[in-house]
């Protein structure tokens, strides 16, 4: 279970209820607690399936990853083509 101001303050916000704000929440922590890794090789995958091809995908992937909420450290085209083929 989250910790009980954020599911109360998200509740609060939406008007969802309690279990549905700690649902969400559960949701939330655990899409963006996958490692970088787990990233890298899930969404180079998505975007292979949609014909994207390895430099433009490997550029999308690092801008992505420096935009999420914990910011993994720069990656190199390099470092992200270790993750994936390793």
């Amino acid at each position: 279970m989250p910790d009980e101001e954020i599911v109360r303050r998200i509740a609060g916000s939406t008007g969802l209820t309690a279990s549905e704000a700690a649902r969400v929440i559960e949701d939330v922590i655990a899409w963006y607690g996958e490692s970088v890794e787990e990233y890298v090789r899930r969404r180079h995958g998505h975007l292979q399936t949609h014909g994207t091809r390895n430099a433009e995908a490997f550029a999308i992937i690092a801008d992505e990853l420096s935009s999420r909420p914990v910011k993994a450290p720069p990656l190199t085209e390099r470092q992200l083509r270790r993750i994936v083929y390793g």
